[in-house]
């Protein structure tokens, strides 16, 4: 069976899938970046009508994994990626250069400020993972929230 990654990548490019609603963009791999990435998905999100709980989750994870992209990586970009694919919202984030290490939640001190990026990813989402990128020059860690269809407008 594939995985929730694989399949998705199936369905944007064999066409036998509805892709949803989907965005993409690209910002540089830069600690001031992070509130513009999070700003973005959350006014995306806004727009497609996703309820207000899950677009606050989704702008944490996004926070999140992106930080962990800036810090971990010799990325010059990093692209995000979201689709809303009815009950599930996905987020990625992709960037340019592999980690000393693969991204895994660990175990912080009481007093560390850092350290629970990724526990916070798992608590918020139904499934995360992490795998490379197409060209495989980088890695895509990506996050899947549960959420109810985007409302439609006429």
């Amino acid at each position: 069976m594939a995985s929730s990654y694989d399949a998705l990548r199936v369905a944007r490019h064999d066409g036998l899938t509805h892709p949803g609603r989907h965005d993409v963009f690209r910002l540089p791999a830069q600690n001031a970046s992070v509130a513009d990435a999070r700003g973005r998905v959350r006014a995306r999100l806004r727009e497609w009508g996703v309820d207000l709980e899950v677009t606050d989750d989704a702008g944490l994870v996004v926070t999140e994994l992106f930080t962990n992209a800036v810090r971990h990586t010799d990325s010059e970009k990093i692209t995000c990626s979201l689709w809303a694919l009815g009950r599930v919202l996905r987020l990625e984030v992709a960037d340019q250069g592999d980690g000393p290490t693969e991204p895994r939640s660990r175990s912080a001190e009481f007093d560390e400020e850092c350290g629970r990026g990724l526990l916070l990813v798992s608590v918020l989402s139904k499934a995360w993972g992490a795998g490379p990128t197409e060209d495989g020059m980088g890695r895509v860690v990506w996050a899947e929230l549960a959420c109810a269809p985007a409302r439609r407008y006429p």
